[in-house]
């Protein structure tokens, strides 16, 4: 398919050809995109859903590229990326609205500025607000459905759709979003106003535990592994000797054991070989089976 004569001069944000996808991710793993297209606007995103399903296109959507590792191949058809591009945050009263592509971490930010409180605790999750509202990342006991009001949604025929916190079927790491396929485009976070000196102490507290508790200078996709029942994934690769433990450019990190790091090149084939060595090694050893947070994309 030629891509370029279809997609030049469309009206959709930035738009790149056989893009490498290694350079939009946290891991620094993937092959190239056939269409990467960097949206700026709502109407953008919709008119672009609408573009790739008339003409049969896949789309995939991707955030910062926290959470994902890339297959070697890479991924056919066109790729929306919703990061920074796609990143208004306004303040109503207690309400937080923050477009998609926003940082987590920079919604928080601002959120305090205008004293409110309550996102304090998830202020270090790396990931874009459509990320973290689509898997309902958590840290330190808060999800993003203690504080979420409503989200604006797309779904794959390019219609706008608004739900409240309760028919999101928030979960742990799950939501509507994987089970109707849809995009997020905006959210509401209902927040409390709070004390500006109390609101300070609590986020440089958590950020000091993750500074010193997390590889963040590492090249990886955060916890690694979903949480198991009845215990944690660091914990358990720990109390398997596996700190460290290493195989070429893939290894388990010193500092925090539930992150696996990219310490170079390695390919999706070297680090998705360790992922499944780690859990298959805790799993003989201690009877817990690992499920992997991080979610696999592209062509196999």
């Amino acid at each position: 398919m030629d891509y370029k004569s279809l997609y030049e001069g469309k009206d959709f944000g930035i738009i790149r050809f056989n893009e490498k996808l290694k350079n939009y991710t946290n891991f620094g793993i993937g092959g190239c995109a056939d269409v990467l297209v960097e949206v700026e606007e709502e109407y953008q995103l919709v008119d672009l859903i609408k573009f790739n399903k008339e003409n049969n296109i896949k789309t995939t959507i991707i955030g910062n590229g926290t959470n994902i590792l890339v297959t070697d191949k890479g991924i056919r058809g066109c790729v929306i990326i919703i990061s920074k591009n796609y990143n208004r945050i306004s303040v109503d009263g207690n309400l937080l609205k923050v477009s998609a592509g926003a940082l987590l971490s920079e919604a928080s930010k601002f959120s305090f500025k205008n004293f409110l409180t309550g996102m304090e605790e998830v202020s270090g999750i790396p990931g874009t607000v459509g990320g973290a509202v689509a898997m309902n990342a958590g840290a330190y006991g808060v999800e993003m459905k203690d504080i979420i009001k409503t989200v604006k949604l797309i779904s794959r025929d390019g219609q706008i759709i608004e739900l409240s916190n309760q028919d999101m079927d928030f979960s742990y790491r799950h939501s509507k979003v994987f089970d109707d396929d849809l995009i997020v485009s905006e959210a509401i976070f209902e927040l409390k106003e709070g004390n500006q000196e109390e609101i300070n102490e609590k986020y440089n507290d958590f950020t000091n535990r993750r500074v010193t508790k997390q590889p963040l200078e590492k090249k990886s996709a955060g916890s690694t592994f979903k949480r198991p029942v009845g215990s944690y994934a660091s914990k358990l690769i720990d109390e398997c000797g596996l700190r460290g433990y290493k195989k070429g450019d893939c290894q388990v990190s010193e500092k925090h054991c539930g992150f696996l790091i990219n310490n170079g090149d390695a390919t999706y084939n070297e680090m998705i070989d360790f992922i499944e060595e780690v859990a298959s090694i805790v799993f003989e050893k201690t009877g817990f089976k690992l499920e992997r947070e991080v979610k696999v994309i592209g062509e196999k």
